[in-house]
């Protein structure tokens, strides 16, 4: 298995993209950690894993607050004792509307989730990777924090804010053994992409479990020295079973 052993960190584990990581890596091997802010997917997800004979540790949690992201990383530290990767997938879409007709509790929120919670759990793991001088963070980003688009409002800002992040954070932690990359996963299946585009026609998009190759380079030891880089994930996906 290509994670044996490895400790992951999968934020919004519940659902969608992250559901299919945390199932990922825990077939290459990997234990896994994840957290959510809805209960019920959590449970839905824990008997699934269940009747496959696999076990994560799960747990709720609102990213955008900052103590219930230490009461996290706390339990998952006392479990695992440090963490070799961290993916910051958990986000919210918001409205898609014009930025003029954003109300701020409204664009506060978004940002709150998806910039903030970002540095909120990194800020959380990232101590524990600094004393072992190695890990991997993987920050979920989006085309839409490369090129602006209407409509996209607070999600498209905080997708380009991730990718300030993940570059600063690359350098900083560069000489420490830590490398730090965004992946767009690209269109999906899932509830957040079909909130965003009701009318599409989703059997011409890939499922989450299509799109997960990207992420396991990324977590393996393969990925040493890459870092500040920006992945499309279905593009990976393409090379990489145009090279086997």
């Amino acid at each position: 298995m290509y994670l044996q052993n490895k400790r992951i960190v999968v934020t919004g584990g519940s659902k969608g993209l992250g559901r299919a990581l945390t199932l990922r890596y825990l077939l290459e091997g990997a234990r896994v950690a994840t957290c959510a802010r809805s209960v019920d997917e959590l449970n839905r997800l824990n008997i699934e894993l269940s009747s496959r004979g696999a076990h994560i540790l799960s747990l709720p949690c609102d990213i955008a607050d900052p103590e219930q992201v230490g009461q996290f990383a706390g339990k998952v530290l006392e479990d695992f004792a440090t963490v070799d990767v961290l993916v910051n997938n958990a986000s919210l879409l918001g409205p898609r509307i014009e930025l003029v007709e954003f109300t701020k509790p409204t664009w506060d929120r978004v940002i709150d989730v998806n910039l903030n919670g970002t540095f909120n759990v990194t800020k959380a793991f990232l101590p524990s990777m600094i004393r072992s001088r190695s890990g991997s963070i993987i920050n979920v980003t989006s085309s839409v924090g490369k090129v602006g688009r209407a409509r996209w409002g607070a999600y498209a800002v905080s997708k380009f804010a991730m990718e300030g992040f993940t570059q600063t954070l690359a350098d900083e932690v560069r000489s420490l053994g830590i490398r730090v990359n965004s992946v767009n996963p690209g269109p999906m299946d899932t509830a957040m992409r079909h909130a965003a585009y009701p009318n599409e026609d989703r059997s011409k998009l890939k499922s989450p479990e299509e799109v997960t190759a990207a992420f396991v380079y990324l977590a393996a030891d393969e990925s040493r020295g890459v870092t500040g880089q920006y992945f499309e994930a279905q593009k990976f996906e393409k090379k990489t079973k145009e090279t086997l």
